[in-house]
């Protein structure tokens, strides 16, 4: 097998949908007229966020109902079309969100895309309190010329596409070439590296579908080139990523021991995790030092700390590539004209997940902060969500009396020549 390298650079058992709750109206009515009554919940979205939200309501409130709604067909989102096939671990999170989606008082309703099916003033109308946690759908652009050309993608498209991800399967990425190229530092951009690079038998165990499965068959990608703005001590990837890219079997890694000039006295100063990071990265440079790095637009570093900043300084080098992967992070997307946006932030305006003068509309997730962190942090993120809107319910803060919950939402869809699964 040809030595293959990478540089790094400066489930059919768902659920079926609960039923109505039985009884008469008159024993309905009653439920309402006394404290103890039912609320009805509605999440926007089955990723981590929407379903430790779920999750959190279920457990601390004995009587709330939850409907999650999705766009796709299937639930999970992130983790299921996200996570690296090579990384069943981080999936094994799926096991503790069929378990909330098994209860009684919760309901799984996919195919239907808020906003456009259904807006969220109807789904206010139709439950006590609405949750988005419907994640970043979209991948931050690169706003440079080029950007459009055949053989460009963006890293998350790819990642779509070797999940499975419905949107992303007409993909085609052509890896007739030699090297690609991947912009940014991050964990998805080694992931990509990682799929990119790892020999077919390795992936052949992993969930990974069969169409991108037979395409990196094909591959004659041999080399891939991580790119990022600035230095080792901003790389944005973990330890775990970074050891998994250097004991990958067939590669060798590729870096420039002089990006790391200077570097093992500055790492003195950095907290631990970052430093045990850097002095990997070190010691791998170090270990090649005949292997030369290049730059594809050289730059400047100017402040300290988390304040430094690249800088252009004027200076670029073409790299011949037959691919470029872009994967400087995700974005979320505005769903619906009523609920305010921040574009430049791309999230919902909040107060710890209580959208800014909108009451009884919830967020939570990528949507709520920006799509940092990792699954735990979701589920702290998602948690506190589920705590402020039981403190409201508890206040008398929201909507009283009864609501139809997912009845109302049916009636409509069917009125619109739709449904939901």
């Amino acid at each position: 097998m040809a030595l293959r390298c990478w540089r790094w650079w400066h489930w059919s058992a768902w659920p079926r949908t609960r039923p109505p709750p039985s009884g008469s109206t008159q024993s309905f009515r009653q439920q309402f007229s006394t404290q103890e009554q039912t609320p009805q919940i509605c999440v926007v979205g089955s990723g981590p966020a929407g379903f430790y939200t779920a999750q959190h309501l279920l457990k601390h409130h004995s009587r709330a109902r939850v409907d999650i709604y999705e766009k796709q067909l299937v639930p999970f989102g992130l983790v299921r079309f996200g996570v690296a096939p090579d990384h069943p671990e981080v999936k094994n999170v799926i096991n503790t969100f069929t378990q909330t989606a098994r209860s009684d008082r919760c309901a799984f309703h996919g195919n239907v895309v808020v906003g456009r099916d259904v807006t969220v003033p109807e789904l206010q109308e139709a439950y006590h309190a609405v949750v988005l946690s419907y994640g970043a759908e979209d991948h931050r652009a690169l706003e440079i010329p080029g950007e459009e050309l055949p053989g460009v993608f963006s890293a998350r498209a790819f990642v779509g596409w070797y999940n499975g991800l419905p949107e992303n399967q007409e993909l085609a990425p052509d890896l007739s070439c030699d090297t690609a190229v991947i912009l940014g530092q991050g964990n998805v951009a080694l992931d990509v590296a990682r799929i990119l690079l790892t020999p077919p038998e390795h992936l052949e165990k992993t969930d990974i579908t069969e169409a991108a499965l037979g395409a990196l068959r094909q591959s004659r990608v041999k080399t891939v080139w991580i790119v990022g703005r600035r230095g080792p001590l901003q790389v944005a990837f973990t330890i775990k990523e970074l050891r998994e890219m250097i004991q990958l079997p067939g590669t060798r890694p590729i870096l420039d021991p002089a990006d790391f000039l200077g570097l093992q006295d500055r790492i003195k100063e950095v907290p631990r995790p970052r430093k045990r990071l850097m002095e990997l990265l070190l010691r791998t440079a170090m270990e090649k030092p005949g292997a030369a790095g290049i730059r594809l637009a050289v730059t400047r570093l100017e402040g300290v700390g988390e304040a430094t900043r690249a800088v252009p300084t004027g200076d670029v080098e073409d790299l011949p590539c037959g691919l470029v992967l872009s994967s400087i992070g995700y974005k979320s997307r505005p769903i619906d004209p009523s609920v305010p946006f921040d574009l430049k932030l791309g999230v919902i305006p909040n107060t710890e997940g209580r959208v800014v003068d909108m009451p009884g509309l919830y967020c939570s997730g990528w949507v709520k902060r920006g799509p940092t962190g990792v699954i735990t942090t979701t589920m702290t993120d998602s948690f506190l969500t589920g705590q402020m809107l039981l403190q409201d319910l508890k206040a008398g803060l929201l909507p009283s009396g009864p609501r139809p919950g997912y009845a109302a939402i049916k009636a409509l869809l069917s009125s619109r020549g739709l449904g939901s699964l």
